[in-house]
């Protein structure tokens, strides 16, 4: 079972930046490709960023394209997302997820790890 845990949500004016991270336990991070989606509320789940294992491929919401950055770090079993521009639409719960059904994949329903969530809210 793998543990996923999410920081560095927060309140942040409109224009401002916040990195999230996410650290996993075990013994096999490189082997999942990790992927970051939010849920404003009212709202569905979303796609926001993908990394692939090696952390050499990408892909983003087109949404956040531009703004977002995401990256991984195999050495210390941990993905972030760099958030820099940010809107008052980039308010939500942020959740990082794990599959190893795929490597960059947008979709939902191929991941099998999910972290509670850390809520970034915007302001404007």
């Amino acid at each position: 079972q793998v543990q996923l845990v999410e920081s560095g949500g927060g309140l942040v004016q409109a224009g401002g930046s916040l990195r999230l991270s996410c650290a996993t336990s075990g013994r096999s991070f490189s082997r999942y490709a990790m992927g970051w989606f939010r849920q404003a509320p009212g709202k569905e789940r979303e796609f926001v960023a993908v990394v692939s294992r090696s952390g050499l491929s990408t892909n983003y919401a087109d949404s956040v394209k531009g703004r977002f950055t995401i990256t991984r770090d195999n050495a210390k079993n941990t993905v972030y997302l760099q958030m820099n521009s940010l809107k008052p639409e980039d308010t939500a719960v942020y959740y990082c997820a794990a599959t190893a059904r795929g490597d960059s994949s947008t979709l939902q329903g191929l991941y099998d790890y999910w972290g509670q969530g850390t809520q970034v809210t915007v302001s404007s």
